[in-house]
């Protein structure tokens, strides 16, 4: 018979989980025993934060994560993970274990126990679609499906709570039904919209696209697309969205931060007499901390479930939809009416270092640029080297990913460890500042542990540098580390790595070199550079943010 952890694991293979990602602890043993049996693979990491971060890109790029941990110090560990994850709308199933119902209805002090057995549940519902505590075994299949379904259609994290009791419990078998059926738009919010929008495209001038955060996480790219190159526009990206299009296509501009980007990304959008933009959210990175000149008389603002043209709401209108019956209805327009022809966006064709010049941030990005494979995937951390790693050539779609508005430091090491197993056609690549190296490094431990083999490439620059260039003090010091030293360290007889220091262009480009051809391993490349050198973005924000704090 099917008892509720296979019915729970069930549905969550269902609907596209592979692997989970957790760290054991004994309100959950039972659970995770169950977890080995089945088609999931579990793998286990050093801490639950790193188990978030992970499960987190795995849902970015394989459908949908998952997590597994205790009770209380578990969940809570995993929190901001969690709360990331709801904040960039990613996909992700956490599963609880709990203590034995009998504790919770005696109001026992058990251990891992904060404030009272409904406490956890309560602070993951503010983070998650949905949170359910599984209590009975008649209403369990229920609870585990709704919170599945929401998972799925609104693309963020659920929490299912299980006590240790309740495991092995017996239930009804999961139907063959579909887990979730996607909301359906208003027919005739969809055809007004439509033809409002249609109507101020095709009188616009040099009309442009801004493709959002929300086009990559409902599988649009081939819809906006086909949108794209039937109308000739020129469209750019958010940070969140970088990739959901392929760099390669001749309108692609860049990406748009407002004032802190430049060029034909800055431009085109902003003198745009017409801004179409799809799944975009309006956050302090997506404007350059508000420095947009957007003017809504003259946007077409499309989300996951509604549109705003000018002043007007179309309310239940989803976003795929909308796009879709956009290209239909612009057919008659000729595709040269809006033509245009930028400077194509792609990689350097040469990388040349220049004899025992020291390694500065600029010249740190150039040499990457020149050296990526098309196929590597790209995972930044947060700091400067997102600033830099935005402006990196990826012709292949869903090659790049970052935490680039909920922003917390430490998210690409373990996040990484999630791209290596729901991408393992892949090589990851990932670029972190040794402040946030510092957050999460057991995640090296756990890559070499399972055998996977990232490039690993850490900008040494002596401290938090972004926060210096807002406001220094020595709360932005570091303990120095030898961070390529660690991949030796965290060496045992079955799992291999190396680690490179590098302090000059040429040291650079041997190593990535290397790098390149040692795929049997983690690499660790440490480059070293001055503590004020900084990409010119990162200058720009610092300058901003220092001018707001004067004004107060």
């Amino acid at each position: 018979m099917t008892t509720i952890s296979s019915y729970l694991l069930t549905r969550m293979h269902q609907a596209g989980v592979g692997h989970a990602f957790g760290v054991p602890g004994d309100y959950v043993l039972d659970f995770m025993d169950r977890v080995v049996e089945s088609p999931i693979e579990l793998i286990c990491t050093c801490n639950e934060l790193n188990a978030g971060y992970a499960a987190d890109a795995y849902g970015r790029l394989g459908g949908i994560g998952a997590a597994v941990v205790t009770y209380g110090v578990g969940g809570l560990s995993i929190l901001n993970a969690v709360a990331g994850a709801f904040a960039e709308r990613v996909p992700l199933v956490l599963v609880s274990g709990a203590p034995h119902s009998k504790m919770r209805h005696r109001g026992m002090l058990m251990h891992h126990l904060a404030g009272d057995y409904h406490m956890q549940l309560d602070i993951f519902r503010n983070v998650t679609a949905a949170a359910v505590m599984l209590t009975d075994a008649r209403t369990a299949p229920e609870q585990i499906d709704r919170a599945i379904a929401a998972c799925i259609n609104e693309k963020r994290p659920v929490y299912i709570e299980i006590p240790v009791d309740l495991v092995d419990q017996h239930c009804t078998d999961p139907d063959d039904g579909p887990l979730a059926v996607a909301p359906t738009s208003d027919s005739s919010a969809l055809c007004e919209a439509v033809a409002e929008a249609a109507e101020l495209l095709a009188e616009a001038d040099n009309p442009a696209v801004l493709v959002g955060l929300e086009v990559r996480r409902f599988s649009l790219a081939q819809q906006v697309t086909d949108l794209l190159e039937k109308t000739g526009w020129p469209f750019a990206t958010t940070i969140n969205s970088k990739t959901a299009v392929t760099e390669s296509h001749p309108h692609y501009l860049g990406v748009y931060q407002g004032g802190f980007s430049h060029g034909p990304a800055h431009d085109t959008i902003e003198q745009a007499d017409c801004l179409l933009t799809l799944g975009a959210w309006m956050t302090d990175i997506t404007t350059g901390g508000f420095t947009a000149h957007l003017d809504d008389s003259r946007m077409i603002a499309v989300n996951s479930d509604k549109v705003r043209i000018r002043h007007h709401y179309y309310d239940q209108v989803a976003l795929g939809d909308f796009v879709v019956a956009l290209t239909s209805a612009l057919q008659g327009v000729p595709s040269d009416l809006h033509a245009h022809s930028p400077t194509p966006y792609q990689r350097p064709a040469e990388f040349t270092p220049a004899k025992d010049a020291a390694l500065t941030v600029r010249r740190f990005f150039e040499a990457l640029n020149h050296w990526l494979d098309d196929d590597m995937i790209v995972i930044s951390d947060i700091g400067d080297v997102i600033f830099g790693a935005t402006e990196l050539y990826r012709p292949q779609t869903e090659t790049f990913i970052a935490q680039g508005y909920y922003m917390s430091i430490g998210y690409s090491l373990p996040a990484a460890l999630g791209a290596c197993f729901a991408r393992p056609d892949r090589r990851a690549i990932v670029f972190v500042g040794d402040g946030a190296f510092q957050m999460t490094p057991q995640a090296i431990s756990t890559l070499m542990r399972y055998g996977k083999a990232p490039i690993v490439v850490v900008l040494n620059n002596d401290g938090y540098v972004i926060e210096r260039m807002i406001h220094d003090g020595p709360y932005n010091e570091l303990q120095m580390w030898r961070y390529s030293a660690l991949a030796e360290a965290f060496q045992t007889d079955g799992a291999a790595a190396e680690g490179r220091l590098v302090k000059t262009e040429a040291e650079l480009a041997a190593a990535l070199k290397t790098a390149a051809d040692t795929t049997d391993r983690l690499v660790v490349i440490e480059a070293q550079v001055q503590r004020t050198d900084c990409t010119e973005i990162l200058a720009r924000v610092g300058q901003h943010l220092r001018d707001l704090a004067a004004e107060h």
